[in-house]
Formats: structure tokens, sequence, C-alpha cells
């Protein structure tokens, strides 16, 4: 079982230090949590601190920016932070990417997500760390499969969820986040239409329950949520029977049964923020940690779910292996030589009907705030 120490992310902590004690507190955390991962290359500190300062020299140089997902390793979410760039979920980073002055974009993600930022801004270059760096429910939901698929239920309405190809989503008639999931849907319903929901089914069948639409779904799911058992959660409440369940809907469904709150990235990260509760038990990639621990604050400790249940094999051990391809030493090398072996393209054709579904779910989501 893992748990977060608090980390002094503000001027203010119990401890009342200084401003410089709280940004050396912070470094030494994030360096010492990126070189305990199994999946980083040995490397000391001071390897660390000179990957840093190449990478930040390198993105000025080159006029670009770093948009890092959640789910990376904390200290490329900092390097974000610290070089002008964001951490955010997929669709935030490609709107930051789009609005932003830089004419390159470094994504530290994974494949479907440098292809939606492509999409958003077709006029900029996008390189990714590790173009190999994929995504469960996009391997699980193939294009020419999902195609027939719909194809066999023309009556249908196509939903699909953000974690797919542009090829997909270019099929799709919607596209959603888990944030804008629900409302869509029940916009949908309320009009009638019978819905085909890819690729996470976990996903679609908490929209469905919450909505009572027409759902026809996709048998995909997330390595990384599928792992969380209700048996361990259940366990793991008894030792912390005060602490608030944070758990993303990519789960199944027996851990969303427990949950006191169910939401996305972003929206677990509020409810860190916003709950009056000092412990919280959290059912999503560990990575999200590193922006949660500094919306909770000093006096709030934050406990990783156990994945897998008593005695099974994890696989995922609530971090994807392929977000964590973005260390350090790939994004140096990207900056280094921004060749094709690291670039984005996104055929103009496809990308064209793939922002028509995106589109609508932009200009839905604007009219609802």
């Amino acid at each position: 079982m893992l748990k977060f120490k608090d980390i002094y992310i503000s001027g203010t902590s119990v401890k009342r230090v200084n401003e410089v004690e709280i940004a050396a507190s912070v470094e030494r955390e994030v360096v010492r949590a990126y070189l305990d991962h199994p999946s980083v290359p040995d490397m000391t500190p001071a390897q660390v601190a000179e990957a840093k300062r190449n990478i930040m020299r390198l993105l000025h140089e080159q006029d670009a920016v770093l948009v890092a997902h959640y789910y990376t390793a904390p200290i490329v979410q900092a390097l974000a932070e610290e070089t002008g760039g964001c951490v955010a979920d997929s669709l935030e980073m490609a709107r930051f990417g789009r609005d932003h002055g830089a004419k390159t974009l470094i994504v530290a993600g994974v494949k479907f997500m440098g292809e939606t930022a492509k999409i958003l801004t077709p006029h900029k270059r996008v390189l990714m760390p590790a173009l190999e760096a994929t995504c469960s429910l996009d391997i699980g939901c193939p294009a020419e499969a999902f195609t027939a698929f719909c194809d066999a239920h023309p009556d249908r309405t196509v939903v699909v969820y953000a974690n797919t190809s542009a090829a997909v989503k270019a099929r799709a008639d919607w596209v959603v986040t888990s944030s804008c999931a629900v409302d869509i849907v029940e916009h949908l319903d309320a009009e009638g239409q019978k819905i085909i929901w890819a690729p996470d089914k976990h996903l679609g069948d908490y929209v469905q329950k919450k909505t009572g639409a027409d759902m026809l779904l996709w048998n995909g799911s997330c390595i990384v949520h599928e792992e969380f058992k209700a048996r361990g959660l259940l366990d793991l409440q008894a030792i912390y029977p005060d602490a608030a369940v944070l758990v993303h809907p990519e789960s199944p469904a027996s851990v969303i049964e427990l949950a006191d709150v169910v939401g996305s990235t972003s929206q677990l990260i509020n409810a860190v923020r916003t709950m009056d509760r000092k412990q919280f038990i959290v059912a999503t990639d560990q990575g999200i940690f590193y922006k949660m621990q500094q919306a909770a604050g000093a006096g709030k400790e934050l406990i990783i779910a156990p994945t897998a249940g008593s005695g099974a094999t994890c696989r995922s051990c609530a971090n994807c292996p392929w977000m964590a391809m973005n260390d350090l030493q790939a994004l140096e090398q990207v900056l280094r030589n921004p060749g094709l072996q690291h670039e984005i393209h996104v055929d103009a054709g496809l990308a064209e009907r793939a922002m028509k579904p995106l589109q609508r779910m932009l200009d839905f989501t604007a009219a609802r705030r």
C-alpha cells in the first residue's frame, strides 16, 4: 500500500517553513519518487538536475512548450509547470497547446493525446517523447472493427470517449470526456436517441446507470482502473473508516459503488480541495497525486487504493506503463532529435472528420458554463 506524505506546495504549512525550504522539499520529494520508480533508468540526483536544465534550455531554443498528463511522473508534471506549460487531462492539454504561442508542442502522454493536440492545432508541430506509448482503450478499439460495429447498427448515435484514436473519433457523432459524458448522453437520451458507446465498458456502464439511456457498449477497459478491486478497497476502508473514497468511472462497478465521489481526474482533484475530510482513498493512476497534493495542501492524507486484490498479480499497480515511457531521458531525446520518429501526423481529411464530433462536445460544454 502506497501512502503519500504531505508535500509543502504553498507558502504556508504547519511547519511554517519559508518558500525556499518549501521548494527544496518539493524538489527532493519529486526527484526521490522519480528515481524510485521501477521503469526509470538508473540516474543520480545530479544527472536528473542536468537533464532538467538541458530540457529547459532546449524548450526555449526550439520555441516549444511541454504539456503533461496527470498520469505522467511527478517530475515531468513539475517540469511542465516550471517551464510555462501545463498539467491537465488530454483535452485540456490539447486546448492549452492550441492557445499557446509556441510553434512546437511536446506532449507527454500517450499517442491519442498527441493526435488530439494535432487535430486541434494542425498548423503546429506536435512531438511526443515516445510514439509507441499507447493506451489499452485505444488498442482495444481498432478503427476497422469499430466501423463495422457501427455500420451494423445504423440507427444509433455514435459516442466515443476521448481515449480513442483519431480514426475512431472520425467515425463518431460525438466525442466525450469523463467529466461531460453523463451530461451529453443525458441530452441525447432526452432527444430519443439510441447510442453506441466506446470504448470503456465500465465508464459506459456508469453513464448508462446514471442516465437510463439505451446504450450498446463496446467491450474495452483501462488496464490501470480494471485492477482496482472492491475486496481490497473494503479492507482499506476498515483501516481508514473516516476516509473519503474517490474513484474514476473507468473502474469496475463494484468499486464505483463504494465511492463517495466518482469523477474525472480534474473532478477528483477538486474533491480533495473542497471536501472537509482529512483522509482520502484514491482509486485512479497514482500520477494524479502530484496535483492532488497541491490541491490538498498540508494536513490531508492521500492513500492509493490497492490493485488486483489479495494474492493476485498486479499488471498495472495503479500506474500506466505507457505513461511511464515519458521519462526525462526521452524528453531530452525528443528535443535534441525532433525527427519523424517523434512527430505526430494526422491525415488532413481524417482530422477534419474527427474535429466535427470534438467540436460538438466543445460547443456543448461551452454552452453549459
